[in-house]
Formats: C-alpha cells, structure tokens, sequence
C-alpha cells in the first residue's frame, strides 16, 4: 500500500529528481512530467517538446488521468523551469519566450493536472524565485515568468479558483538552489546560503503529508543561513 500519490513536473530536473527520490524512499507513488523520463518513478510521461502549449496541456492532464486509473492525487509538485538573463538590449523576446515555456507554461499545466486530478485538501505547488519580487534588469525575461507564476499562484490561493476544496496553492521562492550546475557556475559563492535540494524535498513532503501548513496563496521566500533554512512569505 503507497502512503499517496504525486506527481513531479520537472522530474528529471535536479530538484525534481531529488524530490522524485524523496517521496518514493517515504512509500509514495509518483509519476514524472517532463521532457525526458525518469526512470525512478512509478510513471514517466514525456512532453512532447515542439508542442503547443495547449497540445502540452492536453497531453499531459489525460496521461496523468490514465495513470491514476481513478485514483486522486495528494499533490502535484512543479519545479520546472530554467534561467536566462540577459536586458532589454539584446534577445528580449528570445529569452523572455524560453522563459515563459520553462516556468510558465509548466505551472499552468500544474494547475489544470491539480484542477482535474488532486483530491480535495490536496496540494499545488509552484517555483516562483525570491528575485522577482522587485525588478530584475540583468534577467528581464526570467523575472517576468516568475513573477507571472507569482500572480498564478495568489489567483490559484483564491475563492472559485477550480481547485478542489481545502486545497493549498504556493510557490516556493528560492534564492539559489544547491545543484551540482549552479556550483559549476559560480564555484565561488558561499554554499551556505544555497538552499539545498533535500531541504525543499523535505517541506513539500510534510505539506502534502498536513504538517505545517502554511496558508494558501502564500509567495513562500526560502532563506538559507549558515545551511539554516527559513520560510519568510512575502507581502
């Protein structure tokens, strides 16, 4: 008997992974959404990747329905995404386009896969970035995909939203997170205060699990310290 269903969109990224991990070595089922498979999970749906966003859509929420075979979920978990920067000076839209595909078009899959498939007091969560709370000239393109994952998220928190009852819709914000890419970029940085992947693995487990919930359409800020990690919702 599994201790409840999942389902991971970005499964094979490194956050998705180690979530993947996490919630199988705690008796979960879990399925995987992205553009290559994850052969750790109970169910591995691959996107197409030249497809449209409402094709993606289409795809995905029947496939997940399939695999469920009337069963509900007790989350669906987005940690898709990517980072480009760049300004208003050159490739805008090219960045700004990757972007939205990565973050946007993913979360708002999230939603409708949770809109269909997650039981009631099931939980939604998005990966929203601490950063694009205020402007972000060296990265326009990502920090207007993250803060449109913002606005999904307090609309998804909301009254009427298509959620099932009792549901909890909220987006992480990390800082940066510890993976191996982001410490071959910037070998220099202070590795304290990079969240690490099993930390965050670890809080979507306990939401979905009830404990320490926090409340719906909350903007959570993941603030690492020392290898301390706080929560600290955003106004």
């Amino acid at each position: 008997m599994s201790a409840g269903r999942v389902v991971i969109y970005g499964g094979k990224g490194a956050l998705g992974s180690a979530c993947v991990d996490h919630f199988k070595a705690n008796n979960y089922w879990v399925g995987s959404i992205d553009l290559t498979e994850n052969e750790k999970a109970d169910v591995s749906i691959v996107v197409p990747r030249d497809a449209a966003w409402a094709e993606q859509e289409g795809t995905v929420v029947s496939k997940v329905g399939e695999s469920l075979a009337g069963e509900k979920l007790d989350a669906v978990i987005c940690v898709a995404g990517g980072w480009a920067g760049g300004n208003a000076k050159k490739d805008l839209a090219k960045n700004a386009d990757l972007m939205w595909k990565q973050s946007v078009w993913t979360s708002a899959i999230s939603a409708a896969v949770a809109a269909q498939h997650l039981k009631e007091g099931g939980v939604l969560a998005l990966t929203g970035a601490k950063p694009a709370l205020e402007g972000t000239p060296g990265m326009i393109g990502y920090g207007m995909a993250k803060a449109a994952v913002h606005q999904l998220t307090r609309s998804l928190g909301a009254e009427k939203s298509g959620l099932p009852a009792g549901s909890l819709a909220v987006s992480i914000l990390p800082v940066t997170l510890d993976t191996p890419m982001n410490r071959k970029w910037m070998p220099d940085a202070d590795f304290g205060t990079w969240t690490p992947l099993t930390e965050v693995a670890g809080l979507f487990l306990k939401w979905t699990q009830a404990q320490e919930r926090p409340q719906t359409g909350s903007l959570l800020q993941l603030i690492t310290k020392n290898g301390v990690t706080e929560l600290i919702a955003a106004e």
